[in-house]
């Protein structure tokens, strides 16, 4: 189940990829300690919105890869 709700949480963002055009990983981690909390994700709805299903090993942060999965 985590697996389809991780397929949807990429769907919809494909669809709105507009909102992630010119964003990167970078732009969010914004102290540069390598992950994107959820604090640093707040800046963006749609970020927030899936930030539950792209952090798959529910650490409470996005690594680069997981935030990859996002674009």
């Amino acid at each position: 189940m985590k697996h389809i709700n991780t397929t949807f949480a990429i769907l919809a963002l494909a669809a709105s990829s507009a909102a992630f055009a010119a964003v990167t990983f970078e732009s969010f981690d914004t102290d540069g300690n390598g992950a994107i909390s959820k604090e640093e994700a707040s800046v963006n709805t749609r970020l927030v919105e899936i930030f539950a299903d792209l952090d798959t090993d529910q650490n409470g942060e996005l690594s680069k890869e997981e935030f990859a999965k996002a674009q």
